[in-house]
């Protein structure tokens, strides 16, 4: 049995909104792609391996937050509007 998501319930609508659009910021994205990049073609040094660990278990974080923002969305009352 899968545990009951907790909802953000101390956030209002429009917090819980621009939660759930939220991106990585231009340059954290580019270091991501070059770092993706280098360690497919086997080029990456210990140390930009361990940044890039470091990278996508914040974009595993960062994507967990925005589903429970969604999640939550979908379980406010009709008609609530952002405060």
């Amino acid at each position: 049995m899968v545990p009951p998501v907790d909802l953000l319930s101390n956030l209002s609508t429009g917090e819980l909104e621009a939660l759930a659009e939220c991106q990585l910021v231009p340059e954290q994205q580019d270091r991501l792609s070059l770092l993706l990049d280098r360690c497919r073609e086997s080029t990456a040094t210990p140390a930009e391996e361990s940044e890039l660990d470091r990278l996508l278990q914040h974009v595993d974080s960062l994507t967990l937050l925005k589903t429970r923002a969604r999640y939550t969305l979908t379980q406010l009352p009709s008609g609530v509007t952002g405060s």
